[in-house]
């Protein structure tokens, strides 16, 4: 390979498309996409057309195109670029019949997305499945805006982010310290998002912000960023004590606040702690003869079914947790001013839990 030669190596290709070396020579195995050129029949040497073939596979596979069908469509392109054609329609994901910009809820096919286990899952979650595995940020970023956008937010986390989180954390846990990789910055992207939604959120209303924490020693907090992010959509106010919360730092923080709602998350049996549940549920605050206790939300798979006791709750998903917190809260519109506009935004009062 000398300095002049054209084209770029595998590795250099590789790195530009933010996939592996070795990504790029199974696409050539299974499907033919091979560079048009190779130094001495053994180097490959990858030239423009060869690489725009590649980071069409990479943007097909991303939106959720099964690969087989994106690497047709990606030859194809070549083909067309090698002998200067106009360019075709790109293969689009399956539609669903109700509009041509819907997509089916369900899919029944396991064993695809870019080798994370998914099961039977909305389509938006193999394209961000293969986009994680690739560890290709920049289309990950896409596809998560692109499912707030199309779906909202409950929806984008019940069925597009979570279940793709599920699939990660499963691989990592089957593959030893493979992957741990893909889930950090799946991770990563997806707390971004959800950050953006609640900080473009309305101005959350003036009252008692709604306490949400990881209990002490549970590093999961993606489910309560999301909850942050959903509670300031709904313009609720909160605070977000991310996670590992100390169990004094907690109640202090109770206290401090009044909070109507306390949200507990626990991971694993391991955090689940009802002793320290059941301090926050009886901790009391306010003026003498109106004192009140905040309601407390049990979320997350650790807390054992009998967990719940008086003051207590366990819902059942993010939008359950959602109507809890906001049925806490009450509106009463102001009266309207002299010259029939209203005189402010709306009071709202906390009703008791």
């Amino acid at each position: 390979m000398t300095e002049g030669s054209p084209g770029v190596s595998t590795g250099a290709v590789a790195r530009r498309l933010g996939v592996s070396p070795t990504t790029v020579r199974s696409w050539e195995q299974r499907y033919g996409m091979g560079p048009a050129v190779r130094e001495g029949n053994r180097h490959r040497r990858w030239m423009p057309a060869d690489v725009a073939m590649l980071e069409e596979m990479c943007r097909l596979t991303s939106s959720g195109i099964p690969p087989a069908e994106a690497a047709r469509a990606a030859v194809a392109l070549r083909r067309r670029l090698d002998a200067d054609e106009p360019a075709e329609p790109a293969p689009r994901p399956p539609q669903h019949a109700d509009g041509p910009e819907s997509v089916p809820r369900r899919r029944p096919q396991g064993g695809a997305g870019g080798g994370l286990p998914l099961g039977r899952v909305r389509q938006e979650c193999r394209g961000l499945a293969r986009a994680a595995v690739r560890l290709d940020g920049p289309a990950m970023e896409g596809l998560l805006q692109e499912a707030m956008r199309a779906h909202g937010l409950v929806t984008a986390w019940e069925e597009v982010m979570a279940p793709t989180l599920h699939a990660a954390g499963r691989k990592w846990e089957a593959a030893g310290d493979r992957y741990v990789e893909v889930e950090h910055l799946l991770s990563w992207h997806v707390s971004t998002v959800l950050r953006r939604a609640a900080a473009t959120a309305p101005a959350a209303t003036q009252a008692a912000p709604a306490v949400l924490a990881c209990l002490p020693g549970e590093q999961h907090t993606l489910p309560l960023e999301a909850l942050a992010a959903g509670l300031a959509e709904r313009a609720l106010p909160a605070r977000m004590f991310g996670g590992a919360v100390p169990a004094e730092a907690l109640l202090a923080a109770v206290r401090r606040l009044g909070p109507p709602a306390v949200v507990l998350w626990s991971q694993s049996r391991s955090t689940a702690d009802t002793t320290l549940a059941r301090q926050v549920a009886s901790t009391a605050f306010g003026v003498k003869g109106a004192r009140r206790s905040p309601l407390v939300l049990l979320a997350g798979p650790g807390w054992p079914p009998q967990a719940a006791t008086a003051g207590m709750r366990r819902p059942g998903g993010l939008r359950q947790a959602l109507d809890a917190i906001g049925a806490l809260y009450t509106v009463q519109d102001a009266a309207p001013a002299d010259d029939g506009e209203r005189a402010g935004p709306a009071d709202v009062k906390i009703s008791p839990p």
